[in-house]
């Protein structure tokens, strides 16, 4: 039986956060950084924490939290502009609800976002037009030599045409423990490997663990046979479809990032 469940809200900035629902918590990433600790929050830098390495791990600072530090028996991450939601509709009111979320436990010990569809690319050329690759190639490398058994599970899900990505997620607690525990081994690797090039970077590329691991939930459940369900994902403001669109198109014709 499933008793507590905490859904942890990550944010880096003041924003509308869930009322009535109380399994959400909202979070603050980066706080060993903040020069303002935001009221009712948690703070990712108590306990056992990552909290200094925010700049580059983004919001899987709160997630090394949790892992170290929360009781909870059901974990799980969204972002504050970023929400579960079965209706789809953009409001705080209308995202998944606790009632919603145990009666999908009742059948699956792990809720995954929508899969992103890339259609005309696979994930691995997705992430080389939109990173630098060569963080790609240490982290399959970290693979092959401290988690071989996971290599075939990489190469297979890179060439996909789609990812669950945001780092989203809500995991029963034995799962949870397990993909924190192999996904931080590997990440750590990648970053004494990369780190003095990573500094190098612009604030948007030195986020790059956290890009990284997006691509490595599909590998962790393919390799284990854990079965999900997936859920939507309803984003809570406007996007710029028009700079999305640009910043597709010039990584298509090899000019880079759009900023």
């Amino acid at each position: 039986m499933v008793d507590k469940i905490q859904i942890l809200v990550a944010a880096h900035k003041k924003a509308s956060m869930p009322q009535k629902e109380c399994m959400y918590t909202p979070i603050q990433v980066g706080s060993a950084l903040a020069s303002e600790k935001f009221a009712g929050f948690l703070y990712d830098n108590n306990g056992v924490n990552i909290s200094a390495k925010n700049p580059y791990f983004n919001e899987l600072t709160a997630l090394y939290w949790a892992r170290h530090n929360s009781d909870a028996d059901v974990i799980g991450l969204v972002h504050y502009r970023r929400f579960f939601s079965i209706s789809k509709k953009k409001s705080l009111s209308a995202i998944l609800s606790e009632p919603d979320l145990r009666e999908l436990l009742q059948t699956t010990a792990v809720i995954v976002p929508k899969k992103r569809r890339y259609w005309i690319e696979s994930s691995q050329s997705h992430y080389r037009h939109a990173h630098h690759g060569e963080s790609l190639d240490v982290l399959r490398s970290v693979i092959a030599t401290r988690q071989p058994e996971y290599l075939d599970s990489y190469d297979r899900n890179m060439a996909h045409s789609w990812a669950h990505m945001f780092n989203m997620f809500i995991m029963k607690r034995n799962k949870f423990d397990a993909y924190m525990d192999w996904l931080f081994d590997i990440l750590f690797a990648v970053e004494v490997q990369i780190q003095d090039d990573v500094v190098q970077w612009d604030h948007y590329e030195q986020r790059v663990y956290g890009f990284l691991s997006e691509r490595l939930l599909d590998v962790w459940l393919d390799k284990n046979h854990i079965n999900y369900q997936e859920v939507p994902v309803v984003f809570m403001e406007r996007q710029n479809w028009l700079l999305k669109g640009g910043r597709f198109l010039a990584r298509k014709i090899g000019i880079g990032r759009i900023v």
